[in-house]
């Protein structure tokens, strides 16, 4: 019986610890001169345990994953997380420890991921804008027909959707679309890893620059 209680006690010290550098407070700072909530947003590639690049996720959620034994850091940035009973090196790269089977198509179908695919440029003329500036456009109204699917939505600035209404491609002159719509790929996810992380040398090399 004293073993049982002792294992548990154990048991819920390590949980206490992993939930206080899950949670940290404001006034936790991250050195060298990094603010805490910045670090924790920074963006931090994960690898497959074969070194496949499958991910993007925070730099809260990757240290998380260390300290639960789900991965590995790889890479560091260079900044160190000071916490009660925890002073880990910021990831840049994580690695899993065990290989995940991951589907071919992850991504779910949203606003935020057809700006992702299009690379928040406007898929009629080229101008490329904030999130914020930007709209879904159906290249098929959807008054004629049209469908809320990867192959009919597009990114597109306010003017161009404003100006091919409801109107087909072929009815217009002077409107054509820069690139066919598809779903993610693979293709389309290094692509994105690429772009977010064109910044931080050390991703290059899991990258295939």
């Amino acid at each position: 019986m004293r073993m049982s209680l002792g294992k548990a006690s154990v048991h819920a010290r390590k949980q206490k610890s992993l939930a206080k550098c899950h949670t940290l407070p404001h006034a936790e700072t991250v050195e060298p001169r990094v603010r805490f909530n910045s670090a924790m947003q920074t963006p931090v590639l994960v690898l497959n345990a074969s070194y496949e690049p499958i991910n993007i996720c925070g730099a809260r959620r990757a240290l998380v994953l260390v300290l639960k034994g789900v991965a590995k850091t790889e890479e560091e940035q260079g900044a160190i997380l000071h916490a009660a009973r925890v002073r880990m090196p910021m990831p840049s790269v994580i690695r899993l420890l065990e290989y995940r089977r991951i589907p071919h198509q992850t991504r779910a179908l949203s606003r935020k991921n057809i700006l992702l695919r299009d690379r928040n440029t406007c898929q009629y003329c080229g101008v490329v804008l904030h999130s914020s500036e930007l709209t879904l456009d159906h290249v098929q109204p959807r008054s004629r027909g049209g469908l809320s699917t990867w192959e009919n939505l597009v990114a597109a600035c306010h003017g161009c959707n404003r100006r091919k209404g409801n109107q087909l491609l072929h009815e217009l002159q002077d409107m054509k679309l820069m690139r066919e719509p598809r779903p993610f790929s693979l293709h389309t996810s290094r692509h994105i890893m690429r772009m977010i992380g064109h910044s931080d040398q050390k991703w290059r090399k899991y990258l295939y620059y």
